[in-house]
């Protein structure tokens, strides 16, 4: 079975929000930070609607998905999660390549992203530089922030 990359459904933005809730929730985070993060881990059917996001699918199981901005320079990654039994199985890096590709076709010459400290070594493995940092909750975390420019494929 070959993962497939395809636009989500709004139908499917409570799968969407349940891979990002578990997704997070695997790097050990404490059950009150997930509170707190809530908000931000959210994905509605109007979401889903209104916004580029895009989902990878084995067979029938969607096992991760993306959303970005849909305007603006540079474009933000939005949310870019894996179900967790799928991490570290190549699927993150088939969706941020994608993610790359939906941009530079759209004319984008920039993605910047607000990392989780656990997935910066990611993206700088796949070209990102780290340009600062921005603050997060709870009071005092901050978050890497990350580029990466879109020159040509």
């Amino acid at each position: 079975m070959s993962l497939e990359i395809r636009r989500a459904r709004a139908e499917e933005a409570h799968l969407l929000q349940r891979i990002a809730r578990t997704s997070k929730g695997h790097w050990g985070y404490p059950e009150e930070y997930l509170r707190l993060w809530e908000h931000d881990l959210s994905v509605t059917p109007d979401f889903v609607e209104h916004h580029p996001v895009w989902c990878a699918t084995l067979g029938a199981k969607v096992v991760g998905f993306y959303a970005l901005s849909d305007e603006g320079e540079p474009r933000e990654l939005e949310h870019m999660w894996v179900d967790p039994e799928h991490i570290g199985t190549g699927v993150g890096t088939c969706l941020f390549r994608h993610a790359l590709d939906v941009l530079r076709a759209a004319g984008a010459t920039a993605l910047r992203i607000a990392s989780d400290p656990h997935a910066e070594t990611f993206y700088l493995r796949m070209g990102a530089r780290r340009i600062g940092d921005v603050p997060s909750t709870p009071e005092g975390r901050r978050l890497p922030l990350l580029e990466i420019a879109l020159g040509a494929p």
